[in-house]
């Protein structure tokens, strides 16, 4: 999951907060619409992958045995249900227009009250981003009470990964502290319904990382500052001991002014803070970092770093990272564990000491991993990987053996510190970009996802068996098509480092490599078709290159000077001499039927400007295209794209899809998020788009999910929709 780039804004003065708080599940604030609900309603389930996202924080609670929380830079957040061994999601009723609060930038609990839990939320600091929010539950997360911020936070940026930015005050369950990127630090004295700016001795930066963590040692709450110049050897570690007064903590270690303290432990037995730092915020871009201890009754600091970075591996690549989480062992005096950082040469572990630092092991050299539950974790080889942007590292305080870290795909625990299996059922992260339900074959779902490309669902309630497609494997997908005629013939596109694309003769079981393809396919690849009988192929790279045609599988590729540059193309599904475009910089709808070498410009005047237009093509028809136009409504045309007329049922359109015909319906089921009136929701159409219902509820909306909907073809009132990080939802009406 990718970070955006870090935007300057000045310190807040004055009142951060002056929202009163709402009672959740929530709407997205607008008018119900009037579409009628699902009769019975609907059952919506993830279609399960197991992860595949950057964990960012796990919170296990110091007072209850068994209850802990999960963090996500985009997927929102979870609880630990020990009774089922699984992570709970808390946030899913944040709707279409909190899109933005999906990204939790950090976690609280109340020790002396077990069911209190708070969230801070707030994806990105930049100017498109709504401001963040906080959220506090008296029952664990089951229902909540909300406070709109005035300020930005940025649980999907640089630094997302470090420690928690918001805390109960140790003194006072009525206090909260809240630690902010860009304006400072503020608090809350009647449990997170209202905020205020307090004054803090450290001024932010263009860096956008602020306060980096908020820990209680005792009674004093110590506060990591990631904006600090290391060339002026100002201090990074701050602390107060009355909840009023912040000083710099003294003595502070040589070196680390030009780090970035990125997570603390504090160990009450010894009275010793622990301290991790890297010289950047993570999960990326670290070279050097170190762990450093401070015994918090003489303030003496030692530095404990268990291997320095900078040395050399056995091929002679650099060792270079830095220093991630750490955690304290609740049961025994001295024993810690740590995690390296960004180290990609020898890769990632997690160091446990027993004896306060002076020696360390680690853990990863005799691990044994298990991933058989999650087989993606392979990532196309034969063995997983230990783990890479560990920065999430916690201990249970009530079993010792008990360690989880997160990855960026993956939360490992173990009960022995020898044997680590993914800890991950219920947390699904991926950000979805395309769905295809075949009509046939053992599938009934195949996606594409950014960061781990494209999965065959054989089954909706496990890992896909074959993990991620290989052969080759790609990052993120960037085109999926099916042939209508004839199912069993798939393509694919996406950034991969052994090529952009591939095909498959059984339904995407296995797939071959094209032959051959475009040279800009490396540095652009887009989305790709297949025509109905999967003899033509046409592929678009970006609105800079021309679109390319292979009527040979992928073995040579011609230039369609008549494309329309960027557009996605797509195939008539009964007509393989048919393509389809609509070109988004113009308006215009283009349509080929020559099969793809020329296109000719059809309906104009359409509206422009968003490359997330979508067109699609209804199944079984030739000609019938639905073109969704966002907030400008739903169009349709039944001759081929020659002219189109307004849906009158549709006030906005993002996704559209099709699925099984209702019973006694002649056309297929439609399925939309859009919305009738005024809210963005999912819906149903049985009779063409005369009438909708609406098919998800208040508790169940996801944030945005304008990338992709597409119903079952074989059963009727399924639907798949694409979520941007909470995978795959699945929809069944209750019977």
């Amino acid at each position: 999951m990718h970070a955006s780039s870090l935007s300057r804004r000045s310190v807040l003065a004055g009142t951060a907060v002056a929202a009163a708080a709402v009672s959740l599940p929530m709407t997205q604030g607008r008018a119900q619409a009037a579409a009628t609900p699902a009769k019975g309603g609907y059952r919506w389930r993830n279609a399960v992958q197991g992860g595949t996202g950057f964990i960012t924080g796990v919170l296990f609670h110091p007072s209850v045995r068994g209850l802990a929380y999960l963090r996500t830079d985009i997927g929102g957040a979870y609880r630990w249900d020990d009774r089922t061994d699984r992570w709970i999601p808390l946030t899913d009723h944040l709707g279409w227009d909190d899109w933005n609060l999906l990204g939790v930038e950090a976690m609280a609990v109340d020790p002396a009250h077990p069911n209190r839990v708070y969230l801070s939320l707030g994806a990105y600091t930049q100017s498109w981003a709504g401001n963040g929010a906080v959220l506090r539950s008296e029952d664990r997360g089951a229902t909540w009470q909300r406070t709109d911020l005035t300020v930005k936070l940025g649980a999907n940026e640089d630094g997302r990964g470090a420690g928690e930015r918001l805390l109960v005050d140790p003194r006072d369950s009525d206090t909260l502290w809240l630690g902010t990127r860009h304006d400072g630090l503020l608090k809350s004295t009647d449990r997170g319904a209202t905020w205020k700016a307090v004054s803090f001795p450290a001024t932010p930066s263009a860096t956008g990382q602020g306060v980096t963590f908020l820990v209680a040692a005792g009674r004093t709450v110590y506060a990591g500052w990631g904006d600090s110049d290391g060339t002026t050897g100002k201090p990074n570690l701050y602390r107060t001991t009355d909840g009023t007064t912040w000083k710099a903590v003294p003595g502070q270690p040589a070196g680390t002014a030009a780090k970035v303290p990125i997570r603390a432990a504090y160990d009450r037995h010894t009275r010793e803070l622990y301290v991790t730092y890297a010289n950047a915020p993570g999960p990326n871009g670290q070279s050097d970092g170190s762990v450093h201890k401070l015994r918090t009754s003489s303030g003496k600091w030692s530095e404990v770093t268990p291997v320095k970075p900078g040395g050399t591996t056995a091929d002679g690549s650099a060792d270079s990272f830095g220093y991630g989480g750490v955690a304290v062992d609740a049961r025994h005096p001295g024993t810690l564990v740590v995690s390296t950082n960004n180290r990609w040469a020898d890769i990632d572990t997690v160091f446990r000491s027993t004896n306060g630092g002076r020696t360390w092991t680690s853990l990863k050299d005799k691990a044994v991993l298990d991933v058989s539950e999650t087989p993606y974790l392979k990532w196309g080889g034969d063995k997983p990987k230990f783990g890479w942007w560990i920065q999430a590292l916690a201990l249970d305080p009530y079993d010792s053996r008990h360690v989880v870290y997160g990855t960026g795909a993956t939360l490992f625990g173990t009960r022995d510190l020898k044997h680590w299996a993914p800890q991950i059922r219920g947390v699904e992260e991926a950000s979805i970009r395309q769905l295809i339900s075949p009509p046939t074959g053992t599938a009934h779902l195949l996606s594409g996802s950014g960061d781990i490309g494209v999965m065959y669902h054989e089954r909706l309630t496990a890992s896909p068996s074959r993990g991620m497609a290989s052969n080759p494997v790609f990052g993120t997908s960037t085109g999926l098509s099916l042939a209508a005629a004839k199912p069993s013939y798939v393509v694919r596109a996406g950034w991969g480092d052994h090529g952009n694309g591939a095909f498959s003769n059984d339904g995407g079981k296995t797939w071959t490599p094209f032959e051959v393809q475009p040279d800009v396919a490396k540095s652009a690849p887009g989305p790709i078709a297949t025509n109905a009988d999967g003899s033509v192929l046409l592929w678009s790279f970006g609105t800079a290159n021309p679109g390319y045609r292979s009527a040979d599988n992928g073995a040579t590729w011609s230039e369609v000077a008549s494309y329309p540059k960027g557009a996605a193309p797509v195939a008539d599904p009964v007509d393989p001499a048919r393509f389809y475009a609509f070109d988004t910089t113009t308006g215009t709808v283009f349509a080929s039927t020559d099969s793809g070498r020329t296109f000719t410009a059809r309906a104009t005047g359409l509206s422009t400007g968003d490359s997330e237009f979508q067109l699609t093509a209804a199944p079984g028809r030739t000609g019938d295209l639905w073109l969704s136009l966002k907030g400008n409504g739903l169009y349709r045309s039944t001759d081929g794209g020659a002219t189109f007329a307004k849906v009158s049922s549709c006030h906005a359109s993002h996704a559209l899809g099709f699925g099984k015909a209702a019973r006694g319906a002649s056309y297929p089921a439609v399925y939309m998020v859009g919305s009738t009136e005024t809210i963005t929701a999912v819906y149903r159409s049985d009779d063409e788009a005369k009438t909708w219902t609406r098919i998800n509820d208040d508790r169940h909306q996801w944030g945005w999910t304008g990338a992709a909907i597409t119903g079952d073809p074989r059963v009727y009132g399924r639907v798949y929709v694409a979520t941007n990080g909470r995978g795959v939802q699945y929809g069944e009406p209750v019977r």
